[in-house]
Formats: structure tokens, sequence, C-alpha cells
């Protein structure tokens, strides 16, 4: 008992020490603002370094499924594509940001498969599953989710999310190293501890921030390519009616569907505004 009672501090002091050195470097190589956000990015993986291995990577992905072409469906994927990436060019170049899209290469794919999925790697590949659409329904809701998928992209959340990674191996190591001179058992608990905390106090709150982020961004983005955003809403009501299990928040990378919705109504004013900037308006 008191062995047990030893590790548990000992574990906090040593969580607490590396979770700051994580916030400090994070701090040190917070350098570039995102224009969408306004906010300083954890982010030291530049685009020239991700965007050959992702568009490696759809490219590999498109050859080992089957991508739909040329029907209604596939058609209207593009077409939705199409305008959620002209919104995005039109609001980066109302902010004078014309370059930030420098490097992309936009590609919209429907692709044969039941799951309800879509995804955007960073770069502009963006890769919408057949499962999806009998929830999307229309270009409204089929914009709600493509909008969501490209603001992942276009907010860096896939270079953010290796900096955080790489982060956490970087402290990982450095717990490694303060308890080299425990007990290889007492060594074990340290490290599971450190993989559990970081995880919750981390990496999925870090993930569930993303995600909000890309609601946010994509729900602006939505509404500047003509979809009045109150569909956001329902599409993502339909969502929520398909139940199934689901992970209590605090232990989930996305936050609940309650919770996406309630913050979603609060930002639909705010994009309906920024639409009214491009002479797009609803009531």
């Amino acid at each position: 008992m008191f062995y047990c009672n030893f590790d548990f501090v000992k574990t906090k002091q040593i969580m607490r020490k590396y979770f700051i050195a994580i916030i400090i470097a994070g701090a040190i190589w917070s350098c570039a603002t995102n224009p969408f956000t306004g906010k300083k990015n954890l982010n030291f993986v530049s685009n020239d370094q991700i965007f050959p291995t992702a568009f490696a990577q759809y490219n590999q992905f498109l050859t080992e499924n089957k991508v739909i072409k040329g029907t209604t469906a596939a058609k209207q994927v593009e077409t939705v594509g199409m305008k959620i990436k002209n919104a995005a060019e039109k609001y980066l170049t109302s902010l004078g940001q014309k370059d930030y899209l420098n490097g992309y290469a936009w590609e919209y794919k429907l692709v044969e498969n039941k799951e309800v999925n879509a995804w955007c790697m960073p770069g502009g590949k963006i890769v919408v599953y057949s499962g999806i659409l009998p929830i999307t329904k229309d270009e409204a809701g089929l914009a709600t989710v493509m909008g969501h998928e490209v603001s992942h992209a276009l907010a860096n959340h896939g270079a953010q999310r290796m900096s955080v990674d790489q982060l956490q191996q970087i402290v990982g190591v450095g717990v490694a190293a303060a308890t080299s001179q425990q007990s290889a058992e007492k060594q074990a608990i340290f490290q599971q501890a450190y993989g559990v905390g970081s995880t919750l106090a981390v990496t999925l709150p870090f993930s569930r921030s993303n995600e909000s982020e890309a609601d946010e961004i994509g729900l602006t983005l939505m509404a500047i390519a003509g979809y009045n955003p109150d569909q956001a809403i329902v599409f993502w009501q339909r969502m929520s009616a398909q139940g199934g299990a689901s992970q209590p928040e605090f232990i989930s990378t996305h936050p609940s569907d309650a919770t996406r919705i309630a913050n979603l109504k609060k930002l639909i004013p705010k994009a309906k505004a920024t639409a009214a900037k491009f002479g797009v308006v609803y009531k």
C-alpha cells in the first residue's frame, strides 16, 4: 500500500514537470497565425514536408479502393467540393492571404464504402464514402461534411497533430530518463501513467478542439459557398439519430453530437454575417 502511494505521488510530480515542458515547447514553436482562426498554431511541420507524403498516400488509397465516377452522386461531390474550394479562396483573398493555398492540389472523390465517413488530407485531397450519402441527403448536408473535412486541412490540423505527437514522444523519453534509477516495475507504472495522462490531458482535448475548430470554419465556408448554415444542424440531427454506442465525451476524440449541435447553433449568426460580406444573404 505504501509503495502504491509513493508511485502515485512521484508519477504526478513527473507528469506535471513534463506537461509543463510540453506547454513551454508549444509556446516556442507556436509562431504561425492561422488566418481562419486567428490563433497561433503548434506546428513545426511545413507543407513542403507533409504535402508530398499526403498526396502519395491519397493516390495509393485511390488505387486500392473503388472510385465511383460519372454518377449523380459523384458529380455532386465534385460540385460541392469545388464550391467549398472557391469559398476558401474568396475568404482568404479577403484577408489578404491569397498565397495561403499555394501548393494545394484539390481533388474530390466518391469512394464505394459502407462506412459513414469522409476525410480530407493535407493539401486538399478529399474522399467521401458512399455510406454517408443517405445521411447527407442533399448538397447542403454534403457541404456540411465536406466543409468540415476541408477545414481540418486549412487549419493544418494534420501537421499540428504530428507536432503534438512528436512532443509527447520527446517528453516520454524524458519520463523514461527521469525514472531510470527506479525499479523496472516502477518505471512501467510511470510510463503507463504518462501514457494515460497525456492522452486524457493533451491528446483527446486537442483532438476535440480541432473538431470544434473545423466545425466553425466549415460552417463559414458552406455559408460563403451558398449553403444555408442552418442545414448543418439538420445534418447533425440526422447523424445523431443514427444512434449506436458512444463514448463519454472526455475520452473521445470528437465532441458529443449534443455539444456539437449546441456549438453550431451559437456560430450560425457569425457564419451568416461573414457570408453577407460576400453578397450571400440568409434569413
